[in-house]
């Protein structure tokens, strides 16, 4: 491993002279980064360099002397969401650079992405307050303009890491900065995949070491790091405009043994829906769940709100999830089989939260 340390989308550009004279960046705001396409197996061979993805919010950083912008993926700007952040670009030393990276933050030794969610607050004393509660760190991992201004985008990774990995030894006093660490060996980068030391990424990402840096476009490969759990069928709500089941509530137990609403699948396959439906029917009985129930709308999902049926707690079902926040599953999760063997008793949070202390 290396050491650590809406406009319309750009798809390349280069500082005009005129704008440099302006004090202006060397790349335009709406510059888009370079994203990545997914497989589910990393990409193998000399040619490919490997890195964490990070669970955080992917942003390009921009300065150009006092003049200082940070723009997420989608090109909205966070400056407001982070001041911490926009403090530390006009401290370092170098007066003009654009970086590709991820804004983090650690809570209680791991990064939490419920705390970048709470940043995204219209009231600016409440930003400030958490600013300074919870500082966030900006984790680089590109670099598409030099600290002398020279786009760099058409230039390898390697030659742009070594760029960055300069920068930031030049830098490494800054606190909240960090370089993002990579892997030539796909071995350690498939074990990045599946360790819960790796419980801060979101998994890993292949970049071509002598690709050039492709604004706007998915050159680079990704892998999520994807886990499963057992969980119990609480409930279930049938498809719009629909006698079919549509999807199925998912429950986990905690210590109080308490049956707790934790998310849903939808992936159910139209071939089972009849079947399925009879026998989640004949199970219907209150209160499906006995601890935090299903709600309305979530901003976890898209899963339409509307009644749900409560059923006895009898199924249990393995589903493949990606991350967790608040102790619910973040996304849908993909339904991989029916557990007719497992006790849903047994089916407690343990498989998806950490207990305290554990790596």
């Amino acid at each position: 491993m290396a050491s650590p340390a809406h406009g319309k989308p750009t798809k390349k550009a280069a500082p005009s002279s005129a704008a440099k004279k302006a004090g202006g960046y060397p790349l335009p705001v709406s510059t888009a980064p370079m994203e990545a396409r997914s497989a589910t197996g990393l990409p193998g061979g000399d040619t490919w360099q490997y890195e964490p993805k990070w669970d955080g919010f992917r942003c390009l950083a921009f300065k150009s002397g006092e003049d200082v912008d940070i723009r997420a993926k989608s090109g909205k700007p966070l400056g407001r969401f982070f001041p911490e952040i926009l403090a530390l670009l006009r401290r370092l030393e170098p007066d003009m650079f654009v970086l590709d990276g991820e804004l983090v933050i650690e809570v209680d030794g791991r990064l939490s992405f419920d705390a970048l969610q709470m940043r995204l607050h219209p009231a600016a004393s409440r930003v400030q307050k958490l600013s300074q509660e919870t500082p966030a760190k900006l984790i680089l991992f590109d670099m598409l303009a030099g600290t002398d201004g020279t786009v760099l985008t058409d230039q390898s990774l390697t030659a742009r890491r070594a760029r960055l990995e300069t920068f930031a030894k030049e830098n490494a006093a800054a606190e909240m900065l960090e370089l993002s660490p990579f892997t030539l060996d796909i071995k350690e980068a498939e074990r990045w995949l599946t360790s819960w030391q790796a419980g801060a990424t979101d998994g890993v990402v292949a970049k071509r070491r002598d690709g050039a840096y492709e604004c706007g476009e998915r050159a680079m490969v990704k892998v999520k790091r994807l886990k499963t759990a057992d969980c119990v069928v609480g409930g279930f709500r049938y498809e719009s405009d629909s006698s079919l089941v549509g999807s199925l509530l998912l429950g986990l137990y905690d210590t109080e043994g308490l049956l707790n609403h934790v998310g849903f699948t939808a992936t159910i396959s139209d071939k089972e829906r009849p079947a399925l439906t009879r026998q989640l029917e004949a199970l219907q009985e209150p209160p499906g769940f006995t601890g935090k129930a299903p709600g309305g709308p979530s901003r976890w999902s898209s899963e339409r709100s509307g009644e749900w049926q409560p059923v006895r707690p009898e199924l249990v079902v393995e589903v493949r999830f990606d991350h967790v926040s608040n102790r619910r599953f973040r996304h849908g999760t993909k339904l991989m089989r029916w557990r007719p063997d497992k006790d849903p008793r047994q089916c407690t949070y343990e498989q998806i939260v950490r207990p305290e202390g554990s790596p």
